[in-house]
């Protein structure tokens, strides 16, 4: 093939953490802009030793070489779209705010990663504060699960009208689209998501699927959406589409040792 026949990558960049199961974090987020035709940058925040069960060990990584990954991606390979997970500290969260205002990225998704689903604590709680004053003021979305809104401030969400209250509430407050995952709602016989921008707002629906582990899962999502934006899509379009990718790559887990993992890659297969 010829250089000017060469397929053109979109790019993204993911800033989070480190995943040793390979689970969640950076290795789930490259995982998926592989499978949607995506080149995956990164930037690591954290070390972390961890499987499907728990969290053993974190490391942060000092806060200059969290700006040195992200200045050599962009440097040379602008991404079209970010997205952050596991932050961990105030002093890492500065430097993405800083490199957030330096480059000015199309789209950035915010996956405020706090608590991990084995329970351990994912973010200090003064980088809380800084998230909510500096962080999410500058993205474009923020896609919290229900114990993450909780921890933002929202009141327990039990049913559909709560999710839409606080998903109103959230863009109100951050000036932001906002993405409230209502899969650990009780009762509920399907995955309901609700997404506001202000604007529209989408009611996402899935089917729940049993006896499936879902470590990982708020990663790929919210990566799915990075991908899509990317490639071009407006958001709710890419909010929707990935609600679909990460349904199917749940409904197509495989098995690694003794533990279900998600299938990133169940269009190819």
């Amino acid at each position: 093939m010829r250089k000017s026949q060469r397929i053109k990558l979109p790019v993204a960049l993911t800033i989070a953490g480190s995943d040793s199961g390979g689970g969640a974090g950076i290795q789930a987020d490259l995982k998926t802009f592989a499978s949607l035709g995506v080149h995956g940058t990164s930037a690591i925040t954290c070390i972390t030793a961890q499987n499907p069960k728990a969290v053993t060990g974190i490391q942060p990584v000092k806060p200059d070489i969290v700006r040195r990954q992200i200045q050599a991606v962009f440097e040379e390979l602008r991404p079209a779209a970010v997205k952050t997970g596991m932050l961990y500290s105030e002093s890492i969260m500065r430097v993405v705010v800083e490199m957030i205002e330096a480059y000015r990225p199309p789209a950035v998704v915010v996956d405020p990663v706090m608590v991990s689903t084995s329970g351990a604590k994912l973010l200090k709680p003064e980088a809380l504060r800084y998230l909510e004053a500096y962080l999410l003021p500058r993205c474009t979305l923020i896609t919290p699960n229900l114990d993450e809104c909780r921890l933002l401030g929202a009141e327990e969400s039990t049913s559909i009208e709560d999710l839409r209250r606080e998903a109103r509430a959230l863009c109100a407050r951050y000036g932001c689209a906002a993405l409230v995952k209502g899969g650990h709602l009780r009762g509920m016989k399907e995955a309901v998501d609700i997404y506001n921008d202000g604007r529209d707002e989408l009611l996402l629906r899935a089917p729940f699927i049993r006896g499936v582990n879902t470590h990982g899962t708020g990663c790929t999502y919210s990566a799915a959406i990075t991908a899509y934006l990317a490639s071009g899509k407006p958001l709710p379009q890419a909010v929707a589409l990935a609600k679909e990718y990460v349904t199917q790559a749940i409904a197509h887990s495989c098995q690694a040792a003794s533990h279900s993992v998600l299938d990133s890659f169940w269009q190819k297969s």
